[in-house]
């Protein structure tokens, strides 16, 4: 019991410190790795390319199957990702969904390099173990059709979890007063001009197709 009230609040801290962070101009305009901006988001000290990560963290990191807010998803080197990729965790949805926060994935207005945050992740494995996933990708505004190898997650440590116990008061209060103006500030980033309410319509209507996806993905097969 302790176990998941401690990984719900880790998760709740990350989301709020993701959802927190300030978007400046120098953030927006600078190129990110992703191995780079996965460290610095979960601070899972790691360094080296993405496909290093899974076994540097032997002895040095719980690593695992299964999610959890915080941790960093590795996915193996694939295709033209011939160097892996790193992601980190913001939400657990279900036991097959997940979000993550990541770096220099999708081409956004073209350009490489830039963060998407809180972006859809599913599960697609034969045995629901996270080994292969499919990807939010941008320019299409859904879940890419192409599904990718994975290592697994990697976990934060215990002295984390502590910290977000004890942070977890501070970042509810700081959430709940920016609440509103950073719903507004996401509107007008996304879509200059366009209401908080637009923006989460066109929300939900990605979330029905992902949840048709999710339904095709995990429905048992037909006798």
């Amino acid at each position: 019991m302790f176990r998941r009230v401690a990984h719900l609040v880790l998760g709740l801290v990350v989301a709020g410190a993701m959802a927190l962070a300030p978007v400046s101009s120098a953030l927006a305009e600078r190129y990110w790795q992703c191995a780079p901006f996965a460290r610095l988001i979960s601070g899972i000290q790691i360094f080296g390319d993405a496909h290093t990560w899974w076994r540097q963290a032997t002895g040095r990191y719980e690593t695992g199957t299964a999610p959890r807010a915080g941790s960093v998803l590795c996915f193996k080197p694939s295709g033209s990702m011939s160097l892996g990729h790193v992601a980190v965790v913001s939400r657990v949805l279900t036991d097959r969904v997940i979000q993550i926060t990541h770096a220099n994935w999708s081409r956004i207005g073209g350009a490489r390099g830039q963060i998407e945050r809180d972006v859809t992740v599913i599960d697609v494995s034969p045995q629901g173990d996270w080994s292969r996933v499919k990807v939010w990708y941008d320019p299409v505004r859904d879940i890419g059709s192409r599904s990718y190898p994975t290592y697994g997650f990697i976990h934060q440590d215990a002295q984390a979890v502590q910290m977000a116990s004890s942070q977890f008061n501070a970042a509810q209060n700081a959430a709940l007063t920016v609440a509103q103006s950073a719903a507004s500030q996401v509107a007008s980033t996304i879509r200059p001009g366009a209401s908080p309410l637009s923006i989460l319509g066109q929300a939900a209507d990605s979330g029905d197709r992902i949840a048709a996806l999710i339904q095709a993905v995990t429905a048992p097969p037909p006798r």
